[in-house]
This record gives C-alpha cells, structure tokens and sequence, in this order.
C-alpha cells in the first residue's frame, strides 16, 4: 500500500533523508521511529506531496505520488505533527470544508462527519469555534478531517504529542481497528513505548538512514539482545551509530 523505493532528499548538501526503502502492506500499522532531526518528518511530507524527493520514488496504493499526485490524495489522509485548522470555523464547519477538499457527496459527508464527531468525543463542541478547543481537542479534529475520505492509507506524525492518557488510549484504539478494517498505517513517532504497544513493524531513522527494521524480535535480533524493550534497543542501536561516527 505504501512502497518507499530508494529515496533521498537533500537541502543543498546537506542530506537530510539518504537513500531509504521499505513497505507498508495492507492491514499494518508501520511504526517510524527517530529523534528529532532524524529524518521522519521530511520522509512523512514527501510521502504526502508535500516536498519533492531528491530521487527515488514514493506510491501508495500503486499510485506514484509525484506523477498521480491528485490520485495518491485522494486515498490518503495526513495528520501533520502540528495541523492548520482554521480557528473562526467550527468543529463541523471545518469537516465540511475538508469533505468538499475531497469531493464527498454532501449526504455521505454527513453521515461521516456525524460518525467522526462522535467516535471522536467532540459531538459536544462540534457547534463551537475551533479556537475555544483544547489542544487535545484540536488533534481529534485534525484527526476527524484526515478520515473524512475514508482514506486507504493514513499518514501520522506524531499523534500522541499534547494528549492526555485518554485520548491517547481513543486514538491507540482507533488505529487498531482501522488497520484491523484494511487500513494501512504509517506511524512516525518518538514515543517508543506508543510504537512498541502497536505498532506490527518498525523501521528506526537515524541521520536520514534506515538502520534497523522488522519485527521488534527482528530488531532484538539485529541489536544482538531478546532481553531488552524497544526503547533500551533504540538507545542502544542510535548511541553505538553516533559513537561510531565520532571515532
């Protein structure tokens, strides 16, 4: 559903993501790990049209995103690590904005608009102007506009950040049940034990290079322990990389 062949993105010489592939197939939840600077975010932008690579090539459902970039769109929805929603719109208001963005019919948007604000706990507020909401209140909204399309593929950076235990747990659940539906997810997080609690495969980022990818017991293997959580292994693989780099 998401292939990332061979890609790299350079800002003048500096190269900020070198040369990185990897899949993610139907029904996954693919978590995207690094530091800040790592390389996720430029990664997660290209892949939604964003910026443009350097080279290589990104699809998602078979559609090249910088040739069909309309039809890779349009089965994909985005949460950006910090959403731009519009503050003197309402809840509601905003959804069907985002709907017509995307061509849904007006009664298919209310129905989805309706099934969003109430999977989302924001049915309350949908009437209020989005510059009263909460920060967590903002992230579900933002999360509400990126399945208004009921998108086969979902792009998100970051999700938990500014969240409170439950909607963290609503949004960890709401993951679980699109993927367990068909839907293929791309989670780019630093949040170690979010990645390690969902997430069916990792790749973890460093310095703009895929260093180890998997299965957690693929990654365990890679850093030669099956004794370790995932955030002692990413401390481990990261510190023995940088250390090397300085020797």
């Amino acid at each position: 559903m998401i292939e990332i062949c061979g890609v790299t993105k350079e800002y003048g010489s500096f190269r900020a993501v070198n040369d990185i592939s990897f899949r993610v197939e139907q029904g996954e939840i693919f978590g995207f790990l690094g530091v800040n600077g790592a390389g996720k975010t430029t990664t997660l932008k290209m892949l939604a049209g964003i910026l443009k690579p350097s080279s290589g090539k990104l699809r998602i459902c078979g559609f090249d995103v910088m040739d069909e970039p309309e039809k890779a769109k349009s089965v994909t929805g985005y949460i950006p690590d910090r959403p731009y929603l519009y503050n003197k719109l309402t809840g509601r208001e905003f959804l069907y904005f985002v709907a017509d963005l995307y061509n849904v019919p007006l009664k298919k948007a209310n129905q989805r608009i309706d099934e969003l604000l109430a999977e989302y706990k924001l049915r309350e507020w949908e009437d209020e102007l989005i510059e009263s909401y909460s920060h967590g209140m903002k992230q579900r909204v933002a999360t509400c506009a990126a399945l208004i399309h009921e998108p086969r593929v979902l792009i998100v950076d970051e999700p938990m950040v500014g969240l409170d235990p439950h909607g963290a747990k609503l949004l960890k659940d709401a993951f679980r049940r699109y993927a367990k539906a068909g839907m293929s997810i791309l989670l780019s997080t630093h949040s170690l034990n979010v990645a390690e609690e969902v997430a069916d495969r990792l790749a973890i980022i460093h310095r703009g290079n895929i260093v180890a990818s998997g299965t957690l017991h693929d990654i365990r293997r890679q850093a030669g322990t099956f004794e370790q959580g995932l955030e002692e292994m990413f401390l481990q693989i990261t510190a023995s990389l940088s250390q090397a780099e300085y020797t």
